[in-house]
């Protein structure tokens, strides 16, 4: 039996407003009738079975119930009222409402719910505000349910901060009343459904063809490295490429506080933390997967980001055996993610020394990217930067490569050069115990790349 069918042989209800003719051109009308309908199509269809079918299916089965339920009430709507009011429902009842037209839309990297009202975008480093909206607060509320529910997770008011993700990949984050003054608050980080590759970072002048060659020939070789940058400098994009170097025949490891990195080797473990439960029991952080990560026989170990306790294990990896693996960091240069990971051990070793925190480190990290988001919303590479050891107590790192910024257009767009520092790497000779070689007009410092 369809769902139609059903549907008709349930005892229809009354209707919850009075008939009424709605005004093809009132939003509010509009907004209204298409919440009613919604809510009375939730009162009378199995949403389980309907979920079942394919999309023509539920397409057609959605739209017989609309017109039915219209024909019932006596609401007027135009014929593209009518489709758009299909189609809405589709979103509540299947999808994410009012956010699905934005997912479907590629040029959008991000999208910011400033509480129901208010819905901002970001396409090309730009932010910009929607038109989009949703109908209350509990609406709003409504979708983040669905959202987090999908991945085991909740949010109330004893638990009113919650990260998940979406069936692509996005990351979601959502904060709510008490600790949202103004009412919930969304944001959802877009992922790209066909992941970006060294080329596209090539075309849209991330980087140089020399430094995208050494940053592959890195991952070959399995060198350890740190990418480091500020919120939405493109790190989890950039470990994303780099990944894509790693031989098949490698285990791979990935620990993420909400998975969303796209690994597209064959032997990938992915693992994830989980929050406390409503009593504050259950939690299982960063820290605790790496250490059990050691036990699960990883040829590399990959962190989305490390941010607390579980740096010092990760360093510990790097320097018993597990070679090649990366982290995330957030960071300004790659002076500050080296005091912030020199922090972050402090938290899980105190006994140690400061000295004997930087040797781990130096003896443990060989080289830290850099990435940033210009004033122009334009993601570059600013540095790739080699540790080559110990000078007393300081860590001592040299540049191989750079961006210079030298102004800013008249048209806001940032203007400057790649170059390289004119240093050759230390890391060559491993690169060529691998079979690597990089031509030496690569550290040319005379060369420049606009």
């Amino acid at each position: 039996m369809s769902i139609r069918a059903r549907f008709e042989t349930v005892e229809q209800t009354p209707s919850r407003l009075a008939p009424q003719v709605v005004s093809a051109n009132g939003r509010r009308h509009y907004i209204e009738v298409r919440h009613r309908i919604h809510q009375t199509l939730l009162d009378r269809v199995d949403l389980g079975r309907l979920q079942k079918l394919g999309q023509d299916q539920i397409g057609e089965e959605l739209k017989a119930l609309v017109e039915q339920l219209m024909i019932e009430e006596e609401v007027a709507l135009n014929d593209q009222e009518r489709r758009n009011l299909v189609r809405d429902i589709r979103w509540e009842m299947l999808g994410l409402g009012p956010l699905e037209p934005l997912l479907a839309d590629a040029s959008v990297s991000d999208i910011l719910v400033n509480t129901y009202r208010q819905i901002y975008v970001e396409r090309r480093g730009r932010l910009e505000l929607t038109d989009v909206s949703f109908s209350d607060e509990a609406h709003l509320m409504k979708i983040i349910d669905k959202i987090v529910s999908r991945v085991g997770r909740r949010v109330d008011e004893s638990s009113p901060m919650v990260d998940a993700r979406l069936p692509d990949g996005s990351r979601v984050n959502a904060i709510i009343p008490p600790l949202a003054v103004d009412g919930a608050i969304m944001s959802i980080r877009r992922f790209s459904v066909v992941p970006l590759k060294m080329d596209d970072l090539l075309g849209y002048k991330t980087l140089t063809e020399p430094m995208a060659q050494t940053l592959a020939a890195l991952s070959k070789a399995k060198i350890n490295l740190i990418i480091s940058g500020g919120t939405g400098s493109g790190k989890t994009t950039l470990l994303n490429i780099l990944s894509a170097g790693i031989p098949a025949s490698e285990r791979i490891i990935t620990i993420e506080d909400a998975a969303e990195l796209q690994l597209q080797q064959p032997h990938v473990v992915r693992l994830e933390t989980r929050p406390p439960n409503i009593e504050n029991r259950g939690e299982v952080t960063q820290r605790v997967l790496v250490r059990n990560a050691l036990r699960m026989r990883p040829d590399r170990i990959i962190l989305g980001e490390v941010r607390g306790a579980e740096a010092f294990d990760m360093l510990q990896a790097m320097n018993t055996g597990h070679e090649g693996s990366m982290a995330t960091i957030h960071a300004n240069t790659p002076r500050d993610a080296l005091s912030r990971l020199e922090n972050m051990i402090g938290m899980a070793a105190m006994s140690l020394t400061p000295k004997a925190v930087r040797q781990q480190i130096a003896s443990a990290i060989t080289v830290i990217v850099q990435t940033a988001r210009l004033m122009d919303g334009k993601r570059r590479i600013t540095a790739i930067q080699e540790i080559t050891g110990m000078e007393g107590e300081t860590i001592t790192s040299q540049e191989i490569f750079g961006f210079r910024q030298t102004g800013l257009g008249s048209d806001g767009v940032v203007e400057g050069h790649f170059a390289a520092s004119g240093v050759r790497p230390a890391f060559q000779d491993r690169l060529r115990s691998f079979g690597l070689q990089l031509p030496d007009e690569f550290f040319d410092p005379s060369r420049r790349f606009a």
